[in-house]
């Protein structure tokens, strides 16, 4: 007998909030870069995109070149990404730390144009996506007429442990209290004999390697690198830390599922073409309503 049409519309629903917690992983892991940066020194570094992206072809690289598997790709792609945000950090931004934000605005956009070009040359991945090799045996399971995979169950799994870690590592470690000081008063945290250099280059180390394990995940289940995917991806992540309440890591991940799952809602009705749409228009309703996001808490700055 065939399921009742009241149980079969049940698991279309699931099966498509399995879909959203899957790709709500990938921004979320993203969006804690923006959010992590801003939060300490009220920068939006957007060339944190196209360190996603990066890391990404580091993963094609340890798969497809160096033969690694999934832990040994997890590894060089995090190690990379760290390596490349504090030098980042260290040569493009600190010099400009005390310049007028405009500056360091200007100087992130084209650091980002800078990454996605140099990968672009032909000498180096070239502007032709590439197919990622499946590095991870896929195993397909159906429960109550819900369909998921091994890689869905790896992508939701990893990333609830690493946000969980991140909420953990802020609230009680020391790095993680000096990020709170140097947010809440910026001039006060080398009097207590803290670098303030050192806490923001942790800072972007950290999101920096969150944003290559999102793209570790994000080539787990979409196989195919180009040296542009950064700036969708990136922008989505982005657009999910601003609903949220930039600044805010919950507000950013809770940001992260409701995109994903309001893109698969809209591709499932069958309206595929409008689902970046869906991500920009829910910008555009929050800062409206909410200026400061979801979970964001208003600020007065001074000028």
């Amino acid at each position: 007998m065939g399921a009742s049409p009241a149980s079969w519309k049940e698991a279309v629903v699931i099966q498509q909030i399995v879909n959203a917690l899957m790709l709500g992983s990938v921004y979320a892991l993203i969006a804690l870069g923006y959010t992590i940066v801003y939060g300490i020194i009220r920068f939006i570094n957007f060339a944190h995109g196209d360190i996603f992206m990066v890391s990404a072809y580091i993963v094609f690289a340890a798969v497809s070149y160096w033969k690694l598997g999934f832990f040994g790709a997890l590894v060089a792609a995090v190690v990379g990404a760290v390596i490349l945000g504090v030098t980042i950090e260290k040569v493009a931004y600190r010099p400009l730390r005390k310049a007028p934000k405009i500056s360091l605005l200007i100087t992130a956009i084209g650091v980002s144009l800078f990454l996605e070009n140099f990968v672009a040359l032909p000498l180096v991945m070239g502007s032709m996506p590439k197919v990622v090799p499946s590095f991870i045996p896929i195993i397909s399971y159906t429960v109550g007429g819900v369909r998921f995979t091994s890689a869905q169950v790896i992508i939701f799994g990893l990333a609830v442990v690493l946000m969980a870690l991140l909420g953990w590592f802020i609230r009680n470690t020391k790095l993680g209290r000096a990020m709170r000081a140097v947010s809440t008063d910026y001039m006060a945290v080398p009097l207590m004999g803290l670098s303030v250099d050192s806490i923001i280059s942790s800072a972007f180390a950290i999101g920096s390697g969150l944003a290559a394990v999102g793209g570790l995940l994000y080539v787990i289940v979409y196989p195919m690198v180009d040296p542009f995917m950064g700036i969708m991806i990136g922008t989505k992540a982005f657009i999910s830390a601003v609903v949220g309440g930039i600044g805010n890591i919950y507000g950013a991940v809770a940001g992260a599922y409701l995109i994903a799952l309001l893109e698969v809602l809209v591709v499932a009705a069958g309206y595929s073409t409008w689902r970046d749409a869906v991500a920009f228009g829910l910008l555009i309703v929050v800062l409206l309503l909410k200026p400061s996001g979801l979970f964001g808490k208003f600020q007065k700055e001074k000028v």
